[in-house]
């Protein structure tokens, strides 16, 4: 029998960490690594009965990289504290590891904001990995490498993305800064044209390519908060450029 291993990261994510670990009860084994959370996150994992590691947080694939070394199934699952997998979805992950198809799979993740699902704002990410010669790469917008053929599942995985209009900002502005420290660690500059003309791309790509407007009102907010996030990376590289953070 092919077995399965889940790894969630987590911090502070008492709120969300049942509901995803029960999510996955179907698993063989559920792996949680915690950044040293102070609510109670920990204590809850534990009495759900999961591999509880714990590890000062330093960047996204460090992270999941120390905990695949912990899991011991031929496939493993990715998973984020505020995601959840659907009835239908299990069943096609526990059809598709007992498939030799493919070496990995992609899933998709429509975002959740001002109360709906948005179903042109989407991601489609490898999740679904066997467990052989994989590993992370990059600290932020981390990028999983595999080795062989890559599918994609036909299910999507609920993503509680945002808790709020506000809370979407905070994670724009969190990851802006981790892209402007790696842009400067590797010599890049920012510059007026970057500052409007990328925020101003990134809003019509994602608007009007995507075709985000179909989502209505959350779907403008949510390309808008995009371009703000592409701007926001490029100002805190000048910061950093001026050494004023």
């Amino acid at each position: 029998m092919v077995k399965l291993s889940v790894i969630i990261l987590t911090y502070n994510e008492e709120f969300y960490i049942a509901d995803a670990i029960q999510s996955v009860a179907f698993a063989n084994e559920i792996i949680v690594l915690d950044s040293f959370s102070t609510d109670a996150t920990r204590e809850i994992a534990t009495e759900l009965g999961v591999t509880l590691i714990t590890r000062q947080f330093d960047n996204y694939s460090n992270q999941r990289n120390y905990a695949i070394d912990f899991a011991v199934g031929d496939w493993i699952l990715f998973l984020d504290a505020d995601e959840r997998v659907i009835e239908k979805l299990q069943i096609e992950i526990l059809k598709s590891i007992e498939s030799d198809s493919y070496s990995a799979y992609k899933i998709w993740f429509p975002h959740f904001f001002m109360g709906r699902f948005l179903f042109h704002y989407t991601d489609k990410v490898i999740r679904l990995v066997k467990h052989h010669n994989v590993y992370f790469e990059n600290a932020v917008h981390e990028k999983l490498i595999v080795e062989g053929k890559i599918g994609v599942l036909k299910n999507y995985m609920i993503h509680l993305t945002y808790k709020g209009l506000f809370s979407f900002i905070e994670k724009k502005d969190k990851y802006a800064w981790f892209q402007a420290k790696m842009a400067f660690d590797k010599g890049k500059k920012s510059s007026l044209f970057l500052l409007f003309f990328k925020p101003f791309y990134r809003f019509f790509h994602t608007y009007f390519v995507k075709r985000v407007f179909l989502d209505g009102v959350p779907g403008l907010a949510a390309a808008a908060i995009d371009a703000y996030g592409v701007f926001s990376r490029y100002a805190k590289l000048l910061l950093l450029e001026k050494k004023l953070k």
